[in-house]
């Protein structure tokens, strides 16, 4: 015989498995202090100026 279950139980458990999910991503996202988002920009902003600087060809040349 199958298992009785009660499908509102389901349903709220099921959105707040969700919600826990988006609010993962938002520590994620908006947990960093500011000096280690502004150390992470720096760091790609020099990566990014290290790559360009590698290239033969100009921005503005066809080829």
């Amino acid at each position: 015989m199958a298992e009785i279950i009660n499908l509102r139980s389901v349903r709220k458990g099921k959105a707040r498995a969700e919600k826990e999910a988006k609010a993962e991503d938002n520590r994620i996202a908006f947990g960093l202090p500011k000096k280690a988002k502004t150390l992470a920009e720096a760091k790609k902003a020099i990566e990014f100026s290290r790559h360009e600087g590698h290239k033969l060809v100009g921005p503005d040349s066809d080829g």
